[in-house]
């Protein structure tokens, strides 16, 4: 198949359904070769396709998949389910006269992470672009949020996110040492709630946020080894979204869909192929339509006495800068 991504491999995190499936799809549209992870598990990452009815258990470490896979270090890899998520994303992609192979492992554990990045390779011979998606949410009010729930989403966000990166930078940076630089994309997946904060989501914004200052270390990191990381804050209709956004959320009877999960992934792929040299530690607002560029944290009002202010003079002196600075954005759900 042609398109941008033509002889690429991109491995996406989470692709069983949502933002990621889109993302995978659109990917073998454009002639990459892909590697479909998700764990398949419910909304609140309880195991099972729809989750629990009942209170949400913590996920443990799950078995890699997919015959064209890997061999991990346990072992040779245990197939996914023909009725796994990633599976049917699998069957979408081949369907459509695509390239692709499913990977059902844990990917905040090292070994699904480092299975992860075998996958691509045993599969294919290389890896060009890793897009870290998957998630899952908790979400409680913080007098509610339980220490489990904390962990937990932080666990698949956060750790979900360093853990590829890590595993799919050691073996850019091996290619790079071996007089062979890559042109390696990574794009990860932050949040409005990362950006702003979200009511009841103070896990959620919490780990979103830790996303976007990961993404810019890793971009000023491994720039030297042919590598871009940058991010995006998506708006779309997810299991995440649907329900506690409903209204927003749902789809017209007529005209465009705003919140399709498929509008945002030509971002995405333009981010994770060639084309987009150049561009690194960036972070992009999208729905729709809409793309905008965040420029985050800057100076903004300062004043230097120059010695040393008593508290009154501290305070005075911030009410003071406060009156002059632009206004912050509202957290969602205030």
């Amino acid at each position: 198949m042609s398109g941008i991504c033509a002889g690429r491999v991109v491995v996406v995190t989470g692709a069983g359904r949502g933002l990621g499936r889109a993302h995978a799809l659109a990917f073998a549209a454009e002639g990459a070769r892909v590697v479909v992870n998700d764990l398949g598990v419910g909304l609140d990452g309880a195991p099972g396709a729809d989750g629990p009815a009942g209170p949400a258990t913590p996920v443990g470490p799950a078995t890699p998949a997919s015959p064209a896979t890997l061999a991990s270090p346990a072992g040779p890899a245990t197939p996914a389910s023909p009725a796994s998520p990633a599976e049917a994303v699998v069957d979408e992609i081949r369907a459509a006269g695509g390239e692709a192979v499913a990977h059902g492992g844990d990917i905040a554990t090292d070994a699904g992470a480092e299975s992860l990045v075998a996958a691509a390779l045993d599969a294919y011979g290389r890896l060009d672009t890793l897009v870290n998606n998957a998630g899952f949410l908790r979400d409680r009010m913080l007098v509610n949020l339980a220490e489990d729930d904390w962990d937990a989403v932080m666990r698949v966000h956060l750790k979900g996110h360093f853990l590829p990166l890590r595993h799919a930078a050691a073996h850019w940076r091996a290619e790079a040492k071996a007089g062979r630089t890559p042109v390696a994309r990574i794009v990860n997946t932050s949040s409005g709630a990362g950006l702003l904060g979200s009511v009841g989501q103070g896990n959620y914004s919490a780990a979103k946020a830790g996303i976007i200052g990961l993404t810019l270390v890793a971009a000023a990191e491994l720039a030297r080894y042919g590598v871009q990381v940058n991010a995006i804050a998506p708006a779309a209709r997810t299991r995440m979204t649907e329900h506690a956004f409903a209204a927003t959320m749902a789809a017209p009877d007529t005209g465009f869909d705003a919140m399709a999960p498929g509008n945002v992934s030509p971002l995405v792929v333009w981010l994770g192929s060639a084309a987009s040299a150049g561009v690194t530690g960036r972070v992009f607002e999208t729905e729709g339509g809409r793309i905008t560029v965040m420029e985050g944290w800057r100076p903004g009002p300062t004043a230097d006495k120059g010695a040393r202010r008593t508290p009154a003079e501290a305070g005075e002196t911030a009410l003071k800068l406060l009156a002059g600075a632009a206004a912050p954005g509202a957290v969602y759900g205030a």
